[in-house]
């Protein structure tokens, strides 16, 4: 599989709301770089895929019924996939729907992915929620 093919499977697992399905796509050594401003503390930097499942994917989508959609896909010589998209969906508490921008850079090793820098817009994300 090449490395976008990889990745595509991040998009599926996350639509279809399947943890374990996205905890089989992580490499052991999974690095997070999630945007600042992000809510339930989800923004930073993560290390592994329980801690990322937990401290990022686990409290957003406790908070939002919410997916990424990948738009445009790129593939680098170097083998860094950029995906751009939005995320839609909406907050649970106050039932506001939101559609946030965002771009992914994304690293594959040993047929895994291994590293995510996640940009979004963030204001989006918490106007949901007021």
């Amino acid at each position: 599989m090449t490395a976008t093919e990889i990745v595509r499977g991040f998009y599926t697992a996350t639509q279809a709301g399947d943890g374990v399905a996205l905890l089989a796509l992580l490499h052991p050594d999974f690095e997070a770089h999630t945007a600042p401003g992000l809510p339930c503390d989800a923004g930073g930097a993560f290390h592994g895929p329980r801690e990322t499942l937990e401290r990022v994917w686990g409290p957003v989508f406790a908070a939002y019924d919410t997916a990424p959609y990948a738009e445009t896909w790129h593939e680098t010589a170097d083998g860094l996939v950029v995906v751009t998209g939005h995320y839609r969906g909406k907050a649970r508490a106050t039932g506001r729907p939101y559609d946030a921008e965002f771009a992914h850079l994304w690293r594959v090793t040993d047929g895994r992915i291994s590293w995510l820098h996640q940009y979004t817009d963030t204001a989006r994300w918490q106007e949901a929620l007021r």
